[in-house]
């Protein structure tokens, strides 16, 4: 098996590291550049609020790798746009521009390992430093073959993001369309409307509250000890996504005990009670459950709520629709009590005032919207299966267990 070559990071890129600005040169209004402190404010299916900076101290520029240098040590993430980096990032930014695609794999795949190098580096928190970073050994092939591998997985890669685009745009077509019909009611509006406590509404439709049409179940309380290899999973806190949205990556394999209304089907609507980030971002964001063909059986977790139709035409497209709405999360936050933890109050869904259209509307509506959220799913699941083969070869292709001309027969084959 052929060894490829090592070198150290610093030799091959330059290495800056975050710096915070001083409290008093941020604003939410879009003054300045964009401030991230962490990997985790990147690539977030739909952003709800940004921080700028008027006085950056460290940019990063377009292009970029973003290195995460506090726990969890090792994420990457690529920046898309000049932004202001705080202390939990490093900009690693090759020396060669065409070597940039290839160090964002060869980081990716040293993830896993370094927490493990670097933890208790730079304070009890467990930072990365620049020497660190530096020191780093990576895998260094021949030009030709660095090229070559960031062009099979690059493949990947952009085949997953095609994917990502095709869903926010299915999404936003589903959103689109509820707006119309029951925000604006443009396609009733020639039978009349009359007036409702929220305002005018087509006739014969009502206005009232959730409670009235869907019951809500709250998840499943764990212990540590239950968190054990499984087919049975936790859709967890973090299966939501920062802004709404699911995240496959939320799931936890799981031994413990749950009531059959607390088992998930795929296309079923949580809602997030809970929130640990700092700008409330998750709390009271739904997500559409989605299949795992790891895990035949989904369990919710505590932090969540299932919403289920109760003696109404209420589709789960319907309800996730409604609940990705602006309105929605306002009342939401309206409802929120907590410090540093958010909590979202158990009166908050049932209490929230909604336009309850006839049941034959709302199966119109899901006739046209569910293939779109189908297709939604198809894409995530080649995707995931994309991401996984992505995985596997990376490995492989750096430690020379597979050659690049057997990387790119699979490749061609599973795209």
């Amino acid at each position: 098996m052929l060894k490829h070559p090592t070198t150290k990071l610093g030799s091959i890129a330059r290495i800056i590291m975050g710096q915070s600005p001083p409290g008093t040169t941020y604003n939410e209004v879009g003054e300045g550049l964009p401030f991230y402190q962490g990997v985790v404010d990147f690539g977030n299916r739909y952003p709800s609020r940004r921080v700028y900076c008027t006085a950056p101290t460290r940019i990063a520029e377009p292009g970029d790798i973003l290195f995460s240098v506090r726990a969890p040590i090792g994420r990457v993430n690529i920046a898309t746009e000049h932004c202001s980096i705080g202390r939990g990032l490093a900009v690693v930014r090759p020396h060669d521009p065409n070597d940039r695609e290839f160090v964002e794999f060869v980081l990716c795949a040293g993830t896993s390992h370094l927490w493990d190098m670097f933890e208790g580096g730079g304070s009890v928190f467990g930072n990365a430093r620049r020497d660190d970073l530096e020191s780093l050994e990576i895998v260094w092939p021949a030009v030709q073959e660095r090229r070559a591998i960031a062009t099979i997985l690059g493949a990947l890669d952009d085949k997953i993001e095609l994917n990502h685009q095709m869903n926010q745009t299915l999404e936003a077509m589903a959103q689109a369309l509820f707006k119309n019909w029951f925000v604006d009611f443009e396609p009733f509006r020639d039978q009349g409307m009359e007036e409702s406590k929220l305002g005018p509404i087509p006739r014969g439709w009502k206005a009232g509250e959730l409670n009235n049409i869907a019951n809500f179940v709250k998840g499943v309380s764990y212990r540590s000890d239950d968190l054990q290899e499984s087919t049975v999973a936790l859709v967890t806190l973090k299966s939501v996504a920062r802004g709404g949205g699911y995240q496959q990556e939320g799931l936890k394999p799981y031994i413990g005990e749950y009531k059959p209304e607390q088992q998930l089907q795929p296309g079923e609507v949580i809602v997030a009670h809970t929130d640990l980030t700092q700008a409330a971002e998750v709390l009271g964001r739904a997500a559409r459950v989605q299949a795992h063909p790891q895990f035949p059986t989904l369990v919710a977790s505590l932090d969540l709520v299932i919403v289920r139709s109760v003696g109404y035409a209420a589709s789960s497209e319907f309800l996730y629709s409604m609940f990705s709405r602006s309105e929605f999360q306002e009342h939401a936050y309206s409802y929120a009590n907590g410090t540093t933890v958010l909590h979202l109050s158990i009166k908050a869904l049932p209490e929230y005032q909604c336009v309850l259209p006839p049941s034959e509307v709302v199966d119109d509506f899901t006739r046209l919207v569910r293939p779109l959220y189908q297709c939604i799913d198809s894409n995530e699941s080649q995707s995931q299966s994309l991401a996984a083969i992505r995985d596997t070869l990376l490995p492989k292709l750096l430690s020379g267990e597979i050659r690049i001309k057997e990387a790119e027969k699979f490749v061609e084959k599973a795209i």
